[in-house]
């Protein structure tokens, strides 16, 4: 039996199908979504700003001005409450004061700051001629110093105020004696006219007369 050799199977190469299919591609990353920042209206917060500051302005300035008018309302009544006190003292000044050279030049002074009742008695008949020659009597001088004045009262629609005065008159004679020093409390009217002037209008005693 003749032997033949055998022939060898080469097996065959493995054949893969290469997959046609596309490689899966990798996913997106997904970036942040930034929510947009609102923008200010600076227009309107600037109008706003200048609308606040404007009233306080306003609002500050008028108070300032509210004071400033208060306070000069309450000096103008200090001043006018003294311009009566200061009329009322300088009235018994007058009446009380006078020398042997200057009685006429006194007499005359009283009376030309007097007004209303006061300024009546003192103008009927021969009161102010009388005054002088009683003056002239005595042959001396009178000097009066008021250590007191209070303002009492004041009537604004007759514009008259009422003063307590408290005044010492000394009494010199011809020779320079000196006599006791006396004490008198007046009750003095005085008189406001529309043009702010002031004037003696009427004198009381506190315990009743004139």
């Amino acid at each position: 039996m003749s032997s033949e050799p055998l022939d060898t199977i080469t097996p065959a190469p493995e054949v893969r199908a290469e997959s046609t299919s596309p490689a899966p591609r990798p996913a997106p990353k997904l970036k942040p979504v930034r929510v947009a920042r609102r923008r200010p209206h600076r227009r309107l917060v600037a109008i706003v700003a200048a609308v606040v500051l404007a009233v306080g302005t306003a609002v500050v300035g008028g108070l300032t001005y509210v004071l400033v008018d208060q306070q000069r309302t309450y000096e103008a009544a200090q001043e006018r409450d003294q311009r009566f006190v200061d009329t009322a003292k300088q009235t018994v000044v007058n009446m009380f004061s006078y020398t042997q050279d200057t009685i006429d030049e006194s007499v005359n002074r009283f009376i030309d700051g007097t007004s209303g009742p006061l300024r009546d008695m003192m103008s009927q008949g021969n009161n102010a001629d009388n005054l002088k020659a009683l003056f002239r009597d005595t042959q001396a001088s009178s000097e009066a110093v008021v250590n007191g004045a209070a303002l009492e009262k004041i009537d604004e629609i007759a514009k008259n105020a009422s003063v307590l005065i408290s005044v010492w008159v000394t009494v010199t004679d011809i020779d320079g004696v000196n006599a006791p020093t006396k004490p008198y409390r007046l009750r003095v009217i005085v008189h406001e006219d529309d043009n702010g002037h002031m004037t003696g209008y009427d004198l009381k005693y506190p315990d009743g007369g004139n």
